[in-house]
């Protein structure tokens, strides 16, 4: 379901062939990472999963379905936070998708969420929290800002997130079908199969949208382009995290038939084209010998289909109370569930090295602003904490 239709999840008991490579000396020095309940009660299927930053303690659970839900020290409560479920086709790889908060919440009472609507068509909302309680949203307080045509029902991006530029990144899929028929993460002329910056607190006179465009952003004033285009070549960036301590993007992008991949975009670098459909990891696609180059943003991390079927992108810890896991990349994958290690340093490929396991089917991963590593479970509507002993 979501980036793939979930597959029977595979339990990890050792270090097996298949993960040769991942499981060598640097897997072995690094001790195993555990996923565990991190609160009573359980959400209904659960693909993101926010923290407002606020330092309430509150976890903000995004269901499939349409509808937020707070987790806090106390467990699930009983109330959504938002509930937009008649608004929303949900299933397969449709639903409510993505949720940010504003980052001056809660000063500012915004958030932003990501859902797909009766139509089957992408829709990029502003909401308000309700003035006279914090722990409900105003639900007629909407006010869409982008609506984004989706040719087919698959590959619909869904992750939101705010830069350290204080812009909202959004993330399109290529629009769906199989190997990007439509030639979209290449296309300029459409939003989909890219990463969208836009500017949500300036509204510019003379204009229809509800967002400025940023001045920098790469395709901005670019006859015939989407000024909104803030990176290209991508088929369907399901989840991406900011870096809290270097701004750079760090993103999963789901793979065809063969490799998923985790591209990174350094800090306030736009204008890259990470490949897809020219490319699928490190793999010429279309065609698939002798693939054009020629200007792409190769991925820093690739694994195959034996050990996995649908990259989960996740983040950079940065937490020294957890020394296995501080200054380190953590994602997943929704079929295997494991947990891998990437060192988010230095330039070039890397071999992602195996961490451990989760039990469920992992959708989103964050590092909340205590430094807790939180990630959703689409199979089991579980919200876990992902820890690691110390050495």
């Amino acid at each position: 379901m979501l980036p793939h239709p979930i597959r029977p999840a595979m339990r990890l008991l050792a270090c097996l062939p298949l993960v040769l490579a991942a499981c060598g000396p640097a897997a072995t020095a690094s001790p195993a990472a555990t996923a565990s309940p991190a609160a009573s009660g359980s959400p209904g299927p659960s693909v993101d999963v926010a923290d407002p930053g606020d330092g309430s303690g509150r976890r903000f659970v995004v269901e499939q379905a349409g509808r937020i839900r707070i987790v806090d020290a106390s467990g699930l409560r009983a109330r959504p936070f938002l509930d937009i479920a008649a608004e929303v086709r949900s299933g397969g790889e449709q639903g409510l998708l993505g949720l940010a908060f504003h980052p001056g919440f809660p000063a500012d009472p915004r958030f932003f969420v990501d859902y797909t609507d009766g139509n089957g068509n992408t829709v990029i909302s502003e909401f308000r929290v309700s003035a006279s309680n914090a722990d409900v949203a105003d639900p007629g307080s909407e006010r869409p800002l982008l609506h984004v045509d989706q040719p087919y029902p698959n590959h619909n991006g869904g992750a939101l997130a705010f830069g350290p530029d204080g812009f909202l990144y959004i993330g399109m899929g290529d629009g769906g079908s199989g190997g990007d028929p439509l030639g979209n993460g290449q296309r300029t002329d459409t939003l989909l199969g890219k990463i969208l910056r836009i500017d949500v607190d300036r509204r510019p006179a003379g204009s229809d949208r509800g967002y400025a465009i940023p001045a920098d952003n790469p395709f901005a004033g670019v006859a015939g382009a989407s000024p909104e285009i803030w990176a290209t070549g991508l088929r369907n960036p399901w989840r991406f995290r900011f870096d809290p301590a270097t701004g750079d993007l760090w993103i999963g992008d789901v793979g065809q038939n063969a490799w998923e991949e985790i591209d990174v975009a350094r800090a306030g670098t736009g204008g890259l084209n990470f490949g897809w459909n020219r490319m699928e990891g490190f793999h010429c696609f279309a065609p698939s010998q002798g693939c054009d180059q020629t200007g792409l943003t190769l991925p820093v991390a690739e694994y195959g289909h034996d050990v996995g079927c649908a990259v989960i992108g996740g983040a950079v810890v940065r937490d020294p109370g957890q020394p296995a896991l501080d200054g380190r990349y953590v994602f997943s994958d929704s079929c295997s569930s494991r947990l891998w290690l990437l060192d988010p340093a230095g330039a070039g490929r890397r071999e992602p090295v195996l961490a451990g396991q989760a039990d469920g089917s992992v959708s989103s991963i964050i590092a909340a602003a205590d430094a807790t590593v939180l990630a959703t479970d689409l199979q089991n509507g579980r919200l876990l904490a992902i820890s690691a002993p110390t050495p």
